[in-house]
């Protein structure tokens, strides 16, 4: 699916040709990377096709609006924790309309569903508030060895960091994730 003319430009080439020429060409190449992706995150919380389809276009509709205001560091990140975002708003709205005597007897397995995606959008926001607080070097190691699956030589020629700083970076981003988690969890359930 994707145009092979571009594949050897990284998603933040195209970012950054699409933030210097406001062309949206760069971006169609760059949604066009992660339909699928996307499709599947949509599928996952929808659980229905056409459902789904259409969640994938007011994504991308999302995206071409968003990135138009701000710059995204990591997009495949970002794509993704839209996608997700819009699918849980979707359900929520769905699980706050009316139901008839028929819908009844799904309902309370539906409200759990929905329950637990909401406890699991608020620990995957604490997550991406926890992220942002770490340090440059940290964030950006932890960012692409664990949300872009990047090897620790591959961290290493993307950052020009040394492997042995790669894997400092991790270790400790990771143990200050945590710490930074644990505190925004304890926080939360005080309130």
């Amino acid at each position: 699916m994707q145009n092979n003319g571009y594949n050897h430009i990284t998603d933040k080439e195209l970012l950054e040709h699409f933030y210097n020429s406001h062309d949206n060409k760069w971006l169609g190449i760059l949604l066009q990377r992660y339909t699928l992706l996307l499709l599947g995150v949509c599928m996952k919380y929808m659980k229905d096709e056409d459902e789904a389809k259409d969640c994938v276009q007011q994504v991308f509709l999302k995206a071409i609006t968003e990135l138009q205001k701000y710059k995204v560091e990591y997009f495949k990140s970002w794509i993704y924790m839209v996608a997700r975002n819009h699918c849980l708003m979707r359900l929520r709205h769905f699980g706050k309309k009316t139901i008839d005597i028929s819908d009844k007897i799904i309902a309370p397995e539906e409200e759990i569903k929905i329950n637990a995606h909401l406890e699991k959008e608020k620990l995957l926001e604490a997550m991406s508030a926890s992220l942002s607080e770490l340090n440059e070097e940290q964030k950006q190691c932890v960012t692409l060895f664990y949300l872009d699956k990047k090897s620790y030589t591959e961290v290493a020629e993307r950052t020009g960091f040394s492997i042995m700083q790669v894997k400092s970076y991790i270790q400790n981003g990771k143990r200050n994730l945590k710490l930074l988690l644990d505190r925004k969890i304890n926080s939360n359930s005080k309130k």
